[in-house]
């Protein structure tokens, strides 16, 4: 789990007095399509020269279907990667990958925060240390799927949200126009 845990670091869109208090993304387990992208072209081009092993014309598919899952795996790595969740004293902003060149930001204040909660899914999230990160507010619920030692991160943001609220007292939300 990558965290950045000082406040010097920079991000795009931050605001003047803002601090950085964390940076995570998704578990490693969110890019397990690009893994089958991966395998499952280079195992099946792998398949006619086992059989037709006289043909050596066929030796060039597995290379080829390798080529083609790097392609798949590359893509899928870079959404991946480039989906992250910035965590400051005043908000979270999740920056999601569409495509090569595309972007989505959503930010939710920290003072509008309602409730956070988590959970595992069961064996598999247990061993892999992954799970589902909650975010309640009024207007609706931000859902983050796959998060790396969820228990941590739903700590953090405890943490955040509520030295955020001491911040901003409740009835005294500040409203900017942005």
């Amino acid at each position: 789990m990558k965290q950045v845990q000082t406040s010097e670091v920079a991000f795009e869109g931050q605001r003047e007095g803002e601090k950085l208090l964390f940076v995570f993304r998704r578990h490693i387990i969110a890019m397990r399509k690009g893994f089958y992208g991966l395998l499952i072209p280079f195992a099946l081009t792998s398949i006619p020269p086992l059989i037709w092993s006289a043909n050596l014309e066929l030796f060039i598919l597995p290379l080829v279907g390798l080529g083609i899952g790097l392609i798949i795996f590359f893509y899928h790595f870079i959404m991946w990667y480039f989906t992250v969740y910035i965590v400051s004293n005043e908000r979270i902003r999740q920056v999601t990958q569409r495509g090569l060149f595309g972007k989505d930001v959503v930010e939710l204040r920290l003072s509008k925060i309602q409730n956070i909660s988590y959970n595992v899914p069961g064996f598999t999230g247990e061993i892999f240390k992954f799970g589902t990160i909650v975010i309640q507010t009024f207007v609706g619920d931000l859902v983050i799927h796959n998060v790396e030692h969820p228990g941590k991160i739903y700590n953090k943001l405890q943490d955040a949200v509520n030295h955020a609220i001491e911040v901003v007292p409740q009835g005294e939300h500040e409203e900017t126009d942005t």
